[in-house]
């Protein structure tokens, strides 16, 4: 374990083997790290937050302070970050909040760029990258794998899904199904190349395509043409999250394409 003399450690806080804690760094009563953690230098680790083995942490993060939120009332909610995230400069993540479960987390292998927000109650899955300025405010949900955009902002109460990706400076004001791109306040297609990267083959890429153009290109009501999808793909597993995702319904609309709108250029190449 090394320690910088220039630290400030809480003796209650508790460390894991191999811990480093850069100058300057502050780390809380109640604050655990895991095996290995870094802090690099200028971190402010607050509240009751635990941070997972092998995660770096950069300068001037600020994590585990109270949530922004004119409903919590003090009490000992929590942030807990997974293990081997990367957490780059100026980044701010809250506790939650006791209305809103009490828990703010972080999957595994998240990557964290310079100067994101994540707000209280949010919950973010495994291998999530979030570019730089992604702010996204209370109680947002966001799937494994899923990748935001740089100066991208995604409105209170909304879900991202697995597997998407959100364009850069765009703001989020509805629920974004997983596997899919989003740009503008519009679903534009589906994001096959991230698709690709997690060894989706042709034919599973063509069955998704299909189900896309039946679900927002088809006729009739949405609901019929859903459960329409439902039975036409049965046994499909990238279409039965996308099913399921909008089933589970949220407080936010769905977000769709422009009328008219084809899928995404690249789309043509899972033919």
């Amino acid at each position: 374990m090394v320690i910088d003399p220039t630290a400030r450690v809480a003796e209650s806080a508790r460390l894991g083997e191999n811990v480093q804690i850069g100058p300057f760094c502050v780390v809380g009563p109640d604050v655990e790290l895991g095996r290995g953690v870094r802090l690099v230098g200028n971190v402010y680790l607050s509240g009751v937050t635990s941070i997972g083995e092998g995660t770096v942490i950069y300068p001037f993060a600020s994590l585990g302070n109270p949530p922004q939120s004119v409903h919590y009332r003090g009490g000992r909610t929590r942030l807990i970050v997974g293990p081997q995230c990367e957490v780059r400069e100026h980044v701010t993540m809250n506790t939650g909040t006791e209305d809103g479960g009490g828990v703010t987390s972080i999957g595994e292998r998240c990557f964290i760029m310079v100067g994101s927000h994540i707000a209280h109650d949010c919950h973010l899955g495994s291998g999530v990258t979030f570019a730089n300025n992604v702010i996204i405010g209370g109680h947002v949900t966001v799937g494994d794998n899923t990748v935001v955009g740089g100066l991208t902002a995604i409105h209170q109460h909304t879900r991202v899904g697995e597997g998407a990706m959100v364009g850069g400076m765009t703001r989020v004001r509805a629920d974004v199904i997983p596997f899919s791109l989003a740009y503008q306040e519009e679903l534009t297609g589906l994001n096959i190349v991230g698709l690709r990267r997690r060894g989706v083959n042709r034919a599973g890429l063509h069955q998704l395509r299909r189900a896309y153009r039946a679900l927002f290109m088809g006729e009739g009501m949405f609901a019929a043409r859903l459960d329409a999808v439902a039975r036409d793909f049965a046994g499909d597993p990238l279409v039965e999250k996308v099913v399921a995702f909008i089933r589970a319904g949220g407080k936010r609309p769905l977000l769709r394409p422009l009328a008219g709108a084809e899928t995404d250029e690249n789309a043509d190449d899972a033919a």
